[in-house]
């Protein structure tokens, strides 16, 4: 039992790991399109946590993955799109509200990204085959980040956003955000669910046979 719990945790402090490592390795957790949109797949090891090891946990690297957008956000990051996750540009413009939004929008679309995927794996697993499951649960962790970020952004900081996107807001900025997650998330959910799949089952069996 004891070996159980500390390679679980073991597990955690890896996935948490990867999650910043990928945040601060240019290129490879968000990659660049355009000026104002990343593919991110930094999700994947927050989806794949949810699914192995419960969603305790997977909220626990959801809090991380959020965690790492604000500090990027917030210290390092040049991107057009950096103000909706950083408190501290509101917060030195006396903007407090906005402060209040962007933490809400670094950490609650991440957390959530650590408890769906364990729920649809759960709800499905006995339903459909376990490939299935956890395609499902990949596509649903990745499309909860997209939709709730964008979502949220549209909701929150609606003329913030419309400013910055200029030309491209023209048929208004829910119909940007909408192309925007039929484009990038679509192809952010299909890369999370084949690689959540991938070694969120290779890990399963060996949980099963420790």
């Amino acid at each position: 039992m004891k070996n159980s719990a500390l390679s679980e945790y073991v597990k955690t402090a890896l996935l948490t790991a990867i999650i910043f490592l990928l945040t601060f390795v240019p290129n490879i957790g968000y990659i660049p399109i355009n000026p104002v949109i990343n593919v991110t797949i930094i999700h994947v090891p927050v989806i794949i946590g949810s699914i192995v090891l419960g969603s305790r946990k997977g909220a626990f690297l959801g809090f991380a993955f959020g965690l790492s957008s604000f500090i990027k956000n917030t210290f390092f990051s040049t991107s057009a799109m950096s103000f909706v996750f950083n408190p501290l540009f509101h917060i030195s413009t006396g903007y407090y509200l906005g402060a209040l939004y962007a933490l809400v929008i670094c950490f609650v679309p991440r957390i959530l990204v650590g408890v769906v995927p364990y729920c649809v794996y759960g709800a499905l697993k006995k339903k459909i085959t376990e490939v299935g499951a956890l395609l499902t649960a990949g596509v649903a962790g990745s499309m909860t980040n997209t939709i709730l970020v964008m979502g949220l952004i549209g909701i929150l900081f609606k003329n913030e956003y419309t400013q910055m996107l200029g030309e491209k807001a023209a048929n208004g900025v829910f119909a940007f955000i909408g192309a925007t997650i039929l484009t990038n998330g679509i192809a952010e959910a299909a890369v999370a669910a084949i690689l959540s799949a991938t070694v969120a089952k290779a890990l399963l069996i060996m949980k099963k046979r420790a």
